[in-house]
């Protein structure tokens, strides 16, 4: 007698995204977020030059003054969804960034595209905490998922938004540049639009979900970030963490045209390798996240890849086509799963280290570890090059001492006698 068996059903892909229909809804309006910003980015330094008149000079420091400016957007954005609905201050953040890059199409004069640049960089770099908080209080448990799913979007998303701005770039007239503008602008209205249709998900303290975790359970903190000298010291180590941003986005191009035998048109390629590696591979890795204490574990790896990469791009510059191509290639792909990896880390233990009563706070903070590294990590990348090749190495050790120091902190702070009640953590399932 036979028996017949029923093979399982698959769920709907809509029922595997996590954050429900709000959730999907939130991912569609990262997509076109870095559809938007892909088009604009592209050819920002390009449209001062070649449609306000700007010098080489002028553009580099309205960029960096913009820079610095949109690094107090990160706390200031976590302040202000600490007191204001969430979905209302991402609203508004929305409209802020259409209406600074509206305003670029109004004038050419210098002071004024500076001013205009700042007021855009403030609730651009917000954006970062607040997509933040939103996947922790709609996604719940399955926040690191969720963030590596709207990653994984983003990057389609720049990609479609680079390649538009690619075609408009191949016209090169004044129309066409101020179209990639007024796109992403649009894209901002759109969003705005989306995101209002979301409802205001779950506070802090409703938003975690027991299980039954192996975890040490994080303990009550200060709720004044600025006062944390434990936190403070994590967003620095995080903030280190993050020049694999530089290296890959700075420094590999330069390395291969100053220090290398590798042909230009590698640099591109590297790009696009970073790009295809994270949208195969963040959301398989984010497993490896789904606890605190797991996520504290990935410093381990993290350590191993910063060390292959630093090495590498040494090597590079050893001499010769071959090794070089050799080298490079693995310096990429380590400085892929090393971002990767990272960003599943810190996604997890900044959520995990901040308090429920100032968590929007907590991660604003946390947040001028990436604002940091955006202003100061092309100068140290150009530094660096400039240095040479056992430049690389310590730079390497510089970054895995790090990861130890910051295991060693996180490790503490996690079981310090609980000040009042601990709060729960999640745990894979």
């Amino acid at each position: 007698m036979s028996r017949s068996t029923t093979p399982p059903t698959r769920q709907p892909l809509k029922d595997r995204i996590p954050g429900g229909t709000d959730g999907r809804r939130m991912l569609l309006v990262g997509f076109i977020d870095k559809c938007g910003t892909g088009l604009w980015s592209t050819a920002m330094a390009l449209y001062f030059t070649y449609v306000t008149g700007l010098g080489l000079g002028q553009v580099g420091l309205l960029i960096a003054l913009s820079g610095a400016a949109g690094i107090a957007g990160a706390p200031l954005g976590g302040r202000l969804a600490d007191r204001f609905p969430l979905v209302r201050v991402i609203v508004c953040t929305q409209l802020l960034r259409a209406a600074a890059l509206l305003a670029l199409l109004t004038t050419d004069n210098y002071l004024l595209l500076v001013l205009f640049s700042a007021a855009g960089a403030l609730p651009d770099r917000a954006t970062n905490v607040l997509t933040k908080l939103y996947a922790a209080r709609v996604a719940g448990p399955d926040r690191i998922r969720y963030q590596a799913i709207n990653r994984t979007a983003g990057n389609l998303g720049w990609t479609l938004g680079g390649l538009g701005a690619a075609a408009a770039l191949a016209i090169g007239s004044t129309t066409a540049f101020q179209l990639l503008l007024i796109g992403d602008a649009l894209s901002y209205l759109v969003m705005a639009a989306l995101t209002l249709r979301c409802a205001e998900p779950p506070a802090p303290a409703t938003s975690r979900v027991a299980a039954v975790s192996t975890d040490p359970a994080p303990t009550a903190k200060p709720s004044n970030p600025w006062r944390d000298r434990s936190f403070l010291a994590f967003t620095t180590g995080d903030a280190v963490f993050y020049l694999h941003d530089s290296i890959i986005q700075v420094a590999l191009p330069l390395w291969i045209v100053h220090a290398t035998e590798a042909p230009v048109g590698l640099a591109p390629l590297l790009m696009v390798v970073n790009s295809a590696l994270v949208v195969l591979f963040q959301v398989p890795l984010s497993r490896f996240g789904a606890t605190t204490d797991a996520a504290r574990r990935l410093f381990r790896p993290l350590a191993g890849l910063f060390a292959v990469a630093t090495l590498a791009l040494a090597a590079s510059a050893l001499g010769g086509r071959t090794l070089a191509i050799t080298a490079m290639i693995t310096a990429a792909v380590a400085l892929t799963f090393a971002e990767m990896i990272h960003t599943i880390a810190s996604w997890e233990l900044s959520i995990a280290l901040a308090p429920d009563d100032a968590q929007g706070a907590y991660l604003g903070v946390h947040g001028l570890a990436q604002s940091t590294q955006r202003f100061a990590g092309p100068l140290l990348m150009t530094g660096l090059i400039s240095a040479g090749p056992l430049a690389w190495p310590l730079l390497g050790a510089a970054l895995v001492a790090t990861t130890a120091a910051q295991n060693r902190l996180v490790r503490r702070r996690l079981t310090e006698p609980s000040l009042s009640v601990a709060k729960i953590t999640v745990s894979e399932h």
